[in-house]
């Protein structure tokens, strides 16, 4: 991009334009180092976004959680109940991708470019929404919270938790499609390891195969799975689900492997508390140490987020759906497949939905984008809501 052009973006942007703000938003690179060798993590984008909200009259402050790895939180007085905005600032890598990832180009009707969809629309959305809010009118008090780090461990939102400030109620802006959803699944990741007996492939009375039995654990799995899909149906959500994600092990094709290592993931639904899960999963291997003697193996729970949910008939879902048809965007209310910061906002006791635009399948993909028209949208809904919370 050059110096111009990204001039003339950076101009229309701090004067409050929802696509213009989502071009400069792409065009400063944020890739999550955890993520990818050499992204630049938040601090430039964090330095940038402060200044535009400075400019607006917010008070903004950047707070690095780790290092080069920021949150910008800036707040507004106003009314009535606080709300907040959020989204994270940092993206997924760029390898593979198959268009410039941070020229921020306008091919047609779409922004195209990394973190286009996600989520720097939606951060756009809401930062057009804050400039209208801070130039006058009926509003709330506003929290405006952009985040480092959710592509990886969340971080920024662990620390905007634990430190403040808080809300009311918040709208989460991750791509929705420009639908409500106040619930999705959580996980947990379970490390199942395989302990065997090293011998020559032609010794089987001397090895124990690691693998054999990692397999068998993994087939005998197929049960577990099958008790989730007969338990009732969360109406949002569906059912919860397992896999295995990765397995290792082994050193040569004519040795008995002594050891295999199997990485599982278990989807899980709001309120199903992580203990149970690895506890259903241990009755299945032991379960199977009963059927095979020489067995040796051990689970450890590495990860674990918690699912969410907002009622549906909760104030913040329906003033969402009533601002939106104000705009003319029709009324649907959905469940989000992956998991997102909404959950550890929940879990702190502020009612949280996740609501943008731009669609989940085109987030991290290789030639990423969103429709323009949604981050206008967007933007309209969230500042119609955001003034309907004062009464």
């Amino acid at each position: 991009m050059t110096n111009e052009r990204r001039a003339r973006i950076e101009t229309a942007a701090r004067a409050g334009d929802p696509v213009a703000l989502a071009q400069l938003l792409v065009a400063t690179p944020s890739v999550n180092p955890a993520l990818s060798a050499g992204g630049t993590g938040e601090a430039e984008i964090t330095a940038l976004v402060a200044g535009v909200l400075e400019g607006w009259g917010l008070r903004p402050d950047v707070v690095e959680i780790a290092p080069g790895r920021c949150n910008v939180v800036a707040s507004l007085e106003g009314q009535g109940p606080t709300l907040m905005l959020n989204g994270h600032l940092d993206t997924v890598g760029v390898e593979g991708m198959t268009v410039e990832p941070f020229a921020a180009q306008i091919v047609a009707s779409r922004l195209v470019g990394r973190g286009a969809c996600d989520m720097k629309g939606g951060v756009a959305a809401l930062l057009a929404a804050t400039f209208r809010l801070a130039a006058g009118g009926p509003r709330p008090s506003l929290v405006v919270a952009l985040t480092a780090d959710e592509e990886h461990a969340s971080l920024g939102m662990q620390a905007v938790v634990r430190d403040g400030p808080h809300a009311n109620l918040a709208v989460v802006c991750e791509p929705t499609s420009l639908a409500v959803m106040p619930a999705h699944k959580g996980f947990v990741w379970v490390r199942a390891t395989f302990r065997g007996r090293a011998a020559h492939g032609s010794r089987p009375d001397l090895g124990v195969d690691a693998i054999r039995h990692a397999a068998l654990y993994v087939a005998a799995l197929d049960r577990y799975v099958e008790d989730l899909s007969a338990r009732a149906s969360h109406p949002l959500l569906g059912h919860g689900s397992l896999h295995a994600g990765t397995i290792s092990g082994g050193t040569a094709p004519s040795v008995y492997p002594d050891h295999c290592e199997v990485q599982l993931e278990c989807r899980t639904m709001p309120r199903t508390p992580a203990e149970a899960v690895v506890a259903e999963m241990q009755r299945v291997l032991d379960d199977l140490r009963a059927r095979e003697p020489s067995l040796d193996a051990s689970l450890a729970m590495t990860l674990e987020r918690p699912g969410t949910e907002v009622a549906v008939d909760a104030e913040l879902v329906r003033g969402l759906l009533a601002a939106g048809a104000a705009h003319g965007v029709a009324p649907s209310v959905q469940g989000m497949t992956g998991w997102v910061d909404a959950a550890l906002l929940n879990e702190s006791g502020v009612p949280a939905v996740c609501y943008g635009p731009g669609a989940t399948e085109q987030a991290h993909t290789a030639d990423e984008w969103i429709e323009t028209r949604e981050i206008v949208a967007c933007a309209d809904v969230l500042e119609t809501f955001a003034r309907s919370l004062v009464r």
